[in-house]
């Protein structure tokens, strides 16, 4: 139990060898601590006994206190007000049998109007309240597309992340690999069922969402828990829990053989087994079309024949499956086909890349060699993989956008937060005006993009696959385009506001330093920036056409 001392008590303890300090009114010893504190010694001993907060969040954030409280909190100020006792909740009203409404010949019944609409109820404040750096249904505005159920999510999500996840990022981004529990536990959790851009599969899996009955999962619920993963500041993180399988995965589900999908899947969606894409090779990236990965049918016709190589695949290092796309026809698009290529088949090696962002991310360079792969094993049809890669598309592009809007979040919140508290010239950061001009200018962004994505997921929702690829495929490149330009403009501007700080790895900077570092890794993979925008007319154009338009 947490022990209650006086300013008194705390100022006895001012030794070396017997260090405690003061931070927001709770009591932490720094005894043998010392020794691994970044700063050294002395900084802690000249605090000694005394009340360090002032000190602590001039070059600590919170995550730093999340991370070591448990280890060396002993206890509370006398005078640290006590939390408010739990409101018991009233009595529930006794349950009253439900009316079934009948016509009364006679009767005339009240009917709603042509001007009456049911009315709206916004969901109760949540975070930190910072002004844009959650979205606008989190700070009491009205939405139409989210409902309790996302309520109840994002508060499941955020305290894992916040308990479990952010105290460590920095840690595991240095050491370039996040802990298999963790990718374990979003199997565990029923996260992973939930992100393949389908309704849940209670048919493969035993856990669920505890927040949310698999019947009412939806796009938006998808978009909210990638979005809080995103909170966590990490492009590497999130690609390490998400990467691999949100993209390797959806076509296996989608269009994968009964057998294999019940032999594979359930594996995959519990976290026990992981799953990759491997379409981009050394010569070939955007230019999907161009792959020369080939795959030859055997002679008596029962397995493909694999030989080629792969490279940036995100989690290949780790993972026993690969969905990869291989040439088994002629030139072009029209001889493109998708395996499931499985590590133990022999054959596949893959080695872990060095790359500017994204560092726990496992990004891998794989090569086939003669890799004997039955062929029940190909996913769609043969020689239309590149149909079933653009369809796939759509759900990658989405992924990317909702991690690049978060990650601006990220880098206008740090900002906000370090321009009230440091000082330049005689005053804060933000009562310059030149301050509140970046800071606008991250935020009509955010907004602007984050409204955009809202549409992009209502419009997924409400269409099937393929009108969707037909429909949105343009527009969902675009918004690729703005998300990914708006999250460098961000990260840009966060290190001018936090200068040095964001120049070194570590400390009150980290998470702009570490975003900043991953801008390149969202710009280009899933459709460079050019191609993207040179898409996203060239395909409206074209479906335009189709449905009517009037020049």
């Amino acid at each position: 139990m947490s022990q209650s001392f006086s300013k008194n008590d705390v100022s006895s303890h001012n030794k070396p060898d017997n260090l405690w300090i003061i931070v927001d009114e709770d009591v932490y010893d720094l005894t043998k601590f010392q020794d691994e504190h970044p700063g050294g010694k002395k900084i802690l001993q000249r605090v000694a006994g005394k009340d360090a907060s002032k000190q602590f969040w001039k070059y600590h954030n919170e995550s730093i206190l999340k991370k070591y409280q448990k280890q060396l909190q002993v206890g509370s100020l006398d005078s640290k007000p006590q939390p408010a006792a739990p409101v018991t909740p009233p009595p529930s009203p006794p349950a009253q049998e439900a009316v079934e409404p009948s016509a009364e010949p006679g009767v005339v019944a009240p009917m709603a109007g042509p001007n009456a609409r049911e009315e709206a109820v916004a969901f109760d404040q949540f975070g930190d309240l910072i002004p844009y750096a959650d979205p606008g249904w989190y700070q009491s505005q009205h939405s139409a597309y989210f409902n309790e159920t996302h309520v109840a999510l994002r508060e499941e999500v955020r305290q894992w992340i916040e308990d479990e996840i952010m105290p460590n990022v920095t840690e595991w981004d240095e050491a370039k690999k996040v802990p298999d529990t963790i990718y374990k536990q979003m199997g565990e959790r029923g996260y992973l069922p939930g992100l393949l851009g389908m309704k849940y599969p209670t048919h493969l899996v035993k856990s669920r969402v505890k927040s949310v009955p698999p019947e009412k999962w939806d796009f938006f619920h998808e978009m909210l828990l990638t979005d809080e993963l995103s909170r966590a500041g990490s492009g590497g993180l999130v690609w390490n829990l998400l990467g691999g399988f949100g993209i390797g995965c959806p076509p296996l589900a989608h269009y994968g053989t009964e057998e294999v999908i019940n032999r594979v899947l359930p594996g995959i969606l519990s976290g026990d087994k992981r799953i990759c894409l491997a379409i981009t090779e050394p010569d070939a990236g955007s230019d999907v079309a161009n792959i020369t990965c080939e795959a030859k049918l055997t002679e008596d016709g029962k397995h493909f024949i694999v030989n080629g190589e792969k490279k940036w695949i995100t989690n290949g290092i780790w993972c026993e499956y690969f969905t990869t796309a291989v040439r088994t026809g002629g030139e072009g698009m029209n001889g493109i086909s998708l395996l499931l290529i499985e590590r133990s088949f022999g054959g596949v090696s893959t080695r872990k890349m060095d790359c500017q962002g994204v560092w726990s991310s496992g990004t891998t360079y794989i090569t086939f060699e003669d890799v004997n792969v039955p062929v029940e094993n190909l996913i769609g049809k043969k020689n239309q993989g590149f149909r079933v890669i653009m369809t796939n598309f759509n759900h990658e592009r989405i992924g990317i956008i909702i991690q690049c809007v978060r990650f601006a979040r990220v880098c206008y919140e740090e900002s906000v937060k370090y321009a009230h508290k440091r000082r330049t010239f005689g005053k804060r950061l933000v009562d310059h005006p030149v301050i509140r001009l970046k800071l606008a200018h991250m935020a009509r962004q955010i907004e602007a993009t984050y409204n955009w994505l809202e549409n992009m997921v209502f419009q997924c929702q409400c269409m099937d696959e393929t009108e969707a690829m037909l429909k949105l495929g343009g527009a969902i490149a675009g918004l690729k385009a703005q998300a990914t330009t708006t999250f460098e403009f961000c990260a840009r501007e966060a290190s001018q506001i936090f200068g040095g700080l964001s120049y070194s790895r570590g400390g009150q900077g980290a998470k702009v330093e570490r975003l900043y570092r991953d801008v390149r890794a969202y710009a280009i993979p899933g459709g460079s920036e050019e191609i993207m925008l040179d898409l996203s007319i060239r395909q409206a154009l074209r479906v335009h056409k189709v449905l009517g338009m009037k020049l």
